[in-house]
Parts: C-alpha cells; sequence; structure tokens
C-alpha cells in the first residue's frame, strides 16, 4: 500500500503521536460540545489554519462527531481551488498521520467516481494542502481504524453534483458515513489583498459581526448554492466548494440545521493588520 507522506507535521501541527495527544487534551478542556443539540451527527464544517490558531475548533468538531454509532467512512472535502479547478480525489492507498496511517476506503472512492468525473486522480493533486491533512490527526485519534476519502472541491455548481454522489454512493453501498467540509473564513488585511473596513479595531468588528456572519448563517441554514454565492461576492470563505459538498451530502443523508461550536480569529491569539477567522459547525 503506497502511503502519502505528511507535509506539515512538526509545523502546522506536532510531529509526534505524544505530542499531539497533548495538544488534543488540551483542546478538549477548551469548547464543550455538550451543548449542541444536535442528537445523532451526520457532519460538521472545520478550520484548517494550523493547531495554534484554530486547532481547538476543529478538534471539538471531530470530537463531537464520535458521537452515536461510529462510522465506516469518512468524507473530507478540502483544497485551495479556483472556480475552474478540475474537482480531484484520492482513489487508493493512505495518508500518514502520527498516529498511524488512514487508509482511503477505495471501494468508495471507485463507486464515487463511476459517478462523478473527477479531473484530478491521485495523491499529487493534495500536495502540501493544508485544509485536508491537518484535521487527518484528529480523525485517526477519534475514529481509529474508519476509513477515509478526502476529495478536493471547486467552488461552483459541481460541489453540488459531489455533495449528492457521496450521499448516493453511501445509499447503495450501505456504508455509514460522516462528512466534513473544511474552509476558513474572511482572510483579511495586506496579507490578503483585502483591506474594505480600513484598519484596527473597526476591521476586526467587520469581520467578526458583519462578514463572517453572513455566510456562517448560510452554513447554518444549510443552503449550499447560497454559500457558494456569498463566498464568491464577500470572500469571507476560502473554500466554498467544500462547505457547500459536505452540506449538500449532509441534507441528503438527512441533516437539517448546523449548530455552532465555536468562533475564533487568529486575531484572538495574535493580534495584527491582517488575520482569518474560523468556525466550526456540526449537524
Amino acid at each position: 500500500m503506497t502511503i502519502r507522506k505528511s507535509d506539515l507535521a512538526g509545523s502546522w501541527y506536532p510531529a509526534t503521536a505524544a505530542e499531539c495527544e497533548k495538544s488534543i487534551i488540551e483542546f478538549q478542556k477548551q469548547i464543550d460540545v455538550r451543548n449542541t443539540s444536535t442528537k445523532m451527527p451526520i457532519g460538521g464544517i472545520v478550520p484548517h489554519a494550523g493547531w495554534y490558531f484554530s486547532g481547538h475548533i476543529a478538534c471539538n468538531v471531530f470530537r463531537f462527531l464520535k458521537e452515536g454509532p461510529l462510522p465506516e467512512v469518512i468524507i473530507v472535502f478540502g483544497l485551495h481551488l479556483h472556480a475552474s479547478s478540475p474537482a480531484c480525489i484520492m482513489q487508493s492507498g493512505a495518508w500518514e498521520t502520527p498516529f498511524g496511517p488512514v487508509v482511503i476506503a477505495e471501494d468508495f472512492a471507485t463507486r464515487l467516481m463511476e459517478k462523478y468525473n473527477f479531473g484530478g486522480v491521485g495523491a499529487r493533486s493534495f500536495a502540501n494542502d493544508n485544509t485536508i491533512e491537518v484535521q487527518l490527526p484528529f480523525l485517526k485519534y477519534y475514529f481509529g481504524d474508519a476509513k477515509f476519502v478526502p476529495i478536493g472541491v471547486p467552488p461552483n455548481a459541481d460541489a453540488i453534483k459531489i455533495g449528492t454522489a457521496v450521499a448516493e454512493t453511501a445509499s447503495e453501498l450501505k456504508t455509514s458515513l460522516r462528512v466534513i467540509g473544511s474552509t476558513d473564513l474572511t482572510h483579511y488585511g495586506d496579507n490578503y489583498g483585502f483591506a474594505p473596513a480600513g484598519r484596527g479595531a473597526a476591521a476586526v468588528d467587520w469581520v467578526v459581526n458583519q462578514s463572517d456572519p453572513k455566510v456562517i448563517a448560510a452554513m447554518q441554514a444549510m443552503q449550499p448554492e447560497q454559500v457558494l454565492t456569498e463566498a464568491a461576492s464577500s470572500h469571507n470563505a476560502c473554500c466554498a466548494g467544500a462547505v457547500a459538498a459536505a452540506l449538500c451530502a449532509g441534507k441528503a443523508l438527512g441533516a437539517d440545521k448546523a449548530h455552532p461550536l465555536a468562533y475564533a480569529t487568529s486575531h484572538d491569539k495574535n493580534p495584527g493588520e491582517s488575520f482569518v477567522g474560523y468556525v466550526g459547525l456540526v449537524f
């Protein structure tokens, strides 16, 4: 079995299992997952910055998704793609994590590829990608031997097709799923070439109280098309295709509303003129 090596261990997240577990134990103290009313979770939305900034949010989404019977397969939608980019999938092998490799659900990926013609196939499509890799230690820690399928989804109407195809494949194969959409929110400041509300406290207030809430509201209402539209017009989600696919699959699998677990920005830990928003939701 070919194992895709990790690119980000030791930088975006700890390099060893012991260090990862120490961080996870600390993250679990920061958010009370019992506060949500979702009882039988199907999926969630996670941020994908380094663990220092958003690991506590992503960790607790995975922690909550462990509630109920353990799934056989976990789908992780991600990648920084343009609207004109092809969707991609890793159809075989495994992905290295400090806790051991996470194995690809090859049967599921193969059946899915019969339903949707992915433009990129294989590990190369996910080279140097943080959107999915930073999630995998959490996936391995909480879900053990569950298999997964990483899928890169562009922010266009194909996100709906892919989400629908994932749900149909699960039904046909009688496979229990969790679906994850990986995105950060508004990237604000000179580092990102985006500063419509000026600088300083006014900029932080605009992101926290105006920009990010608009796309979060579309996520909570589980409106994948609105997420795509809002992100394109307001630049407040960097991987809207991943979110839309996760929401579409979640709705087809029975979810009707996404519930927030936590919200934060990188400004909270590293105040500066450039910063990024993060949210964690479960549905």
